[in-house]
């Protein structure tokens, strides 16, 4: 299986299945000299652990990292960084009869006809549980980051069709809020939708919006590099996001061309705009604005609630999904957008530090 790696200065490989012994990254591309340690990383996975509010799984794993190479000192040396998480607490009998059928809203009949073979326990590497060696690599890559004043700053936006008020927001709430919402009053009202969705038996999706500052104006490349293209491949290969949008979106549409286009002006000498329908990117590279993106999560595909589907005898059957799963992804995925998209920013300074012959000079001219 190809495709697990991603990223081309700095470059994560993950790799584990959900039910197999562990789950790993190796993050190459790392510069020497980052203050980095397990418990740094760990406070990033404990956003995603399982098993902490009633609307996660109760799936119970510590989720505990062990960097294996890469540090010493409690310093980055400049080789690989490689990371675990062992499994401790599957229960592969649950998905015993999954074998046998195709699971609606999963991968299971895409890796049969891609693979004539999958691992039906939990998903292999289709697992939301994949994601933790990108929630690793993404410590990392925030770590970069916040020596260079940019910070990622991710939220649940909206679930079902609950919203935020953004006059209500402290970002404070959203550790505090079991839906990772900035507003606790929106995450009252969708606490209880959801507990009505699990009363049905069913699930419920939402919205994750980005909201990136501090980055400087010129990173990106104009055709294929494009900083906000990039930014749309790695949210888009997470498994549960089915659309992304930057700035104004899908709502650009309904805009005349002078009510989109975000005017700009001098203020104390530094360039600023006026409106940022452009989500902080033009021409595929960052022009010094917030960058604002927001992620679509479907509903989770798991539920105990009755569907239709067929079995590899070629029959017509219903089932209902047992095991423990999470009634929404939302919650848990927040991070995992926060640190896909460190990842690609990183990679994109990065390959940003040699466009112009002026800034090779001025490296060199400082060593």
């Amino acid at each position: 299986m190809s495709g697990s790696i991603y990223g081309n200065l700095f470059k994560i490989s993950t790799w584990g299945e959900s039910h197999g012994k562990g789950i790993g990254v190796v993050v190459d591309g790392c510069p020497a000299g980052l203050i980095l340690t397990e418990d740094m990383i760990q406070s990033y996975l404990d956003r995603r652990r399982p098993g902490q509010t009633k609307f996660a799984t109760q799936r119970n794993e510590s989720d505990s990292v062990e960097i294996l190479s890469g540090t010493f000192l409690q310093k980055t040396t400049g080789t690989p960084i490689s990371m675990v998480v062992m499994n401790t607490n599957q229960r592969s009998g649950d998905y015993n009869d999954i074998a046998s059928y195709y699971r609606p809203g999963h991968a299971d009949y895409t890796f049969n006809q891609k693979y004539g073979f999958r691992d039906y326990r939990g998903g292999g590497r289709s697992s939301g549980r994949e994601t933790i060696g990108r929630v690793a690599a993404g410590a990392v890559a925030k770590a970069i980051l916040s020596q260079l004043g940019i910070e990622v700053c991710a939220y649940t936006k909206s679930i079902g069709d609950i919203k935020i008020d953004y006059k209500e927001c402290n970002k404070d709430n959203i550790l505090i809020s079991p839906l990772a919402m900035p507003d606790l009053n929106a995450s009252v009202k969708a606490e209880a939708f959801l507990e009505d969705k699990m009363k049905e038996m069913d699930s419920a999706g939402g919205v994750i919006e980005c909201i990136i500052s501090g980055m400087p104006a010129g990173v990106g490349e104009p055709v294929f590099e494009k900083l906000d293209a990039n930014l749309g491949k790695a949210i888009l290969s997470i498994g549960a996001v089915k659309g992304i949008e930057f700035g104004s979106g899908f709502n650009a549409p309904l805009l005349s061309g002078s009510e989109n286009n975000d005017s700009f002006r001098y203020n104390d000498g530094k360039v600023i705009k006026l409106t940022n329908n452009a989500g902080g990117i033009l021409g595929g590279i960052s022009d010094g604005s917030e960058i604002i993106f927001r992620a679509a999560i479907k509903p989770t595909p798991s539920i105990a609630k009755a569907q239709k589907t067929i079995n590899l005898s070629g029959e017509n059957i219903d089932i209902s999904v047992k095991g423990r799963h999470d009634p929404i992804i939302v919650p848990r995925a927040v991070v995992v957008v926060e640190s896909m998209a460190a990842i690609t920013l990183v990679d994109m300074l990065f390959m940003s530090m040699t466009s112009n012959m002026r800034s090779i000079v001025n490296f060199f001219n400082m060593r």
